[in-house]
């Protein structure tokens, strides 16, 4: 007998959807903010060196929270994977183009001692980094203006989309204080990983970068709630009903984005958190105190990303072509006992997952210097 009845299992897997995302944010996010950040912080050809081995032990194992969030969104919610996946096709192709550039580049670029091999390589890996941060900030920017699918009568889907209508105003924003949070955490990890001037310039580029982070969310922040509608459910749905998202209502209504924050208040502790954490970023930075900017920097980019969640919530992936056809955490999930069986296995393998990346970083502890990569017969 299956102790959670189906709606707690739903929760759940929201829950665990949530924490999959934020921890690719935090773990992968500090290896783009590095990439994107490396034409302004990395002036020389040891400093490029140094900034390439300061992610070097640890990327591979980074992205792996990004397969896990794809693995999660495809086993506990189907109709969202098969939806985003086949909607969002150009974008997911450009990040996946995007992420195959990081490791070539890495790899290749020392392979001659060529200036102009290596500045293309550089580059190579600057676009890894920054195009996979635009893209996610672009689409969590979409999810509150609603994409453009439908739902018919036999839940077939259509999608009428394309990338260039991805590119809107609301949504370019939201892809800005992505690369912003993701270049905030990028600097804090150089600032703490390496030593003199690119461990300095890491340090000011996070304090610029989470003075643009606080900005950009606050602005998003007044746009979502003043100028962009959002979606409500109309009267009662059963949590525990079947996945099939045509048997609800959904209205579109100004300002219903922030209703969780009025019928929940404890929902506003993630914004809350968001600010006092790159607010705390950029005092330790200035300060000196590095350890603790990168924990700020790492619960800033956390409180950014629940943000978006709980405003979100109950919905996944609204339609703006047909309210009713949104996806939400009630009429999405796989069934009951698939969602059982595989918590079960999360909550095995996942904290297995977590020991043993805290193991992995407690080995390769320590900054990264000129002396190590000369004497380090594996360094980049």
């Amino acid at each position: 007998m299956i102790p959670l009845d189906y709606a707690a299992l739903r929760l759940v897997w929201w829950l665990f959807l949530g924490v999959l995302l934020i921890g690719f944010a935090v773990m992968d996010g500090f290896d783009l903010g590095a990439a994107l950040l490396q034409p302004f912080v990395a002036r020389t050809d040891t400093e490029k060196r140094l900034l390439l081995n300061a992610i070097g032990p640890v990327w591979e194992g980074n992205q792996v929270w990004f397969i896990l969030g794809g693995g999660a969104a495809f086993a506990a919610w189907p109709p969202l994977y098969a939806v985003s996946f086949s909607g969002f096709y150009l974008a997911m192709f450009l990040v996946l183009a995007a992420l195959i550039l990081r490791p070539v580049a890495i790899n290749y670029r020392s392979k001659r001692d060529d200036r102009f091999w290596r500045s293309a390589w550089d580059w190579a890996f600057f676009i890894s980094g920054i195009v996979p941060a635009l893209i996610f900030g672009v689409a969590f920017g979409n999810l509150f203006l609603g994409v453009p699918f439908r739902f018919d009568d036999t839940l077939r889907v259509s999608y009428e989309g394309g990338l260039v209508g991805l590119l809107n105003p609301w949504a370019l924003l939201c892809g800005a204080v992505s690369v912003a949070m993701l270049a905030m955490q990028g600097g804090a990890w150089l600032a703490l990983k390496t030593e003199g001037a690119l461990a300095r310039r890491g340090a000011s580029a996070a304090c610029w970068a989470a003075v643009s982070a606080l900005v950009l969310f606050s602005a998003a922040g007044l746009w979502l709630g003043l100028g962009i509608d959002g979606y409500r459910i109309q009267g009662a749905i059963d949590p525990s009903g079947p996945s099939n998202p045509l048997v609800k209502t959904v209205l579109r209504i100004p300002g219903a984005w922030l209703a969780n924050y009025v019928r929940h208040p404890w929902t506003a502790a993630a914004p809350f958190l968001a600010y006092l954490a790159l607010i705390l970023t950029l005092v330790w930075q200035r300060a000196g105190a590095r350890r603790l900017a990168f924990v700020a920097s790492s619960v800033g980019v956390a409180g950014i990303v629940a943000t978006a969640g709980l405003s979100l919530f109950p919905f996944l992936l609204p339609s703006s072509l047909d309210p009713r056809s949104s996806l939400t955490v009630w009429d999405a999930s796989s069934s009951r006992a698939t969602l059982f069986i595989m918590m079960i296995a999360t909550l095995v393998f996942l904290p297995v997952i977590v020991i043993y990346t805290g193991f992995v970083f407690r080995v390769m502890r320590g900054p990264v210097t000129v002396e190590s990569l000369r004497s380090d017969d594996h360094a980049y």
